[in-house]
């Protein structure tokens, strides 16, 4: 496997951990948002997937600590397409009214990737543009490192490996927004250039509709996109995912 190709398919296997739509309060309670969908085909086509999701947010009026889970399972025609495992958390400190650090560890494992365990740790600075009851409005800049180890020995610039690391640099914006007493709306843009090689670089975005069925029950639905400007032979740069399913909030 090219160094170009490999980049390709662990940027495709990346989920948007630290994603949620669990209310946020500065009140220094934990609160949690459980979610499930899944999907089923047969005739002409056969297909079944299914995903799982759990969020946790601890808040007060100068920090936040996130706790993040993901699975998804897929099968085409008899044939594994996903089986992707992933957890994260990420710890913000405000050191001012506008602006606060952040540190970030996130694991992942997928094996159609070929992808026995991802560990990614970062940390930077980031700008809140605005914070109210309504939502927020936050940018990041900061540095990482990932370390990924592989079921089966790829290869990396030129040689057979069974792990390989490398630094990145991490610049993302993210906002929240209330449309409506029962729809909200969020996003989150991440770019992340690879240091080591020049001109190498691929982004994320992720977007979450939610709308309240009752207090603790909501429909949601989410887009995802991913690209990576050296995909390799043979793979496109773009890679798109859309998920509906429902949560369940308790706070």
């Amino acid at each position: 496997m090219s160094r170009s190709l490999l980049v390709a398919v662990l940027a495709a296997a990346l989920p948007a951990l630290a994603w949620s739509q669990v209310t946020v309060k500065p009140d220094g309670r934990w609160r949690h948002l459980f979610g499930a969908g899944a999907s089923l085909s047969s005739g002409n086509s056969e297909a079944s997937s299914f995903n799982l999701s759990a969020d946790s947010v601890r808040a007060t009026d100068h920090d936040k600590w996130m706790v993040t889970a993901r699975a998804q399972y897929a099968k085409v025609a008899g044939e594994t397409s996903a089986q992707r495992f992933g957890a994260g958390t990420q710890y913000d400190r405000d050191f001012s009214a506008q602006w606060f650090g952040f540190g970030r560890l996130e694991l992942l494992h997928d094996r159609p990737a070929n992808l026995a365990l991802r560990r990614f740790v970062g940390s930077g600075v980031g700008h809140h543009f605005f914070r109210d009851d309504t939502g927020f409005w936050d940018a990041t800049v900061g540095l990482g490192y990932t370390h990924d180890r592989f079921d089966e020995p790829s290869e990396v610039e030129g040689r057979l490996r069974r792990s390989y690391g490398r630094a990145e640099l991490l610049l993302a914006e993210e906002s929240s927004h209330t449309l409506t007493q029962s729809t909200k709306f969020r996003q989150k843009l991440t770019v992340l250039p690879v240091l080591e090689e020049s001109g190498a670089w691929r982004a994320e975005f992720d977007t979450n509709l939610s709308v309240a069925m009752t207090e603790r029950l909501s429909l949601t639905a989410g887009f995802t996109y991913r690209y990576n400007s050296h995909p390799g032979e043979g793979l496109k740069r773009g890679d798109a995912l859309f998920v509906t399913g429902v949560s369940l909030r308790l706070d």
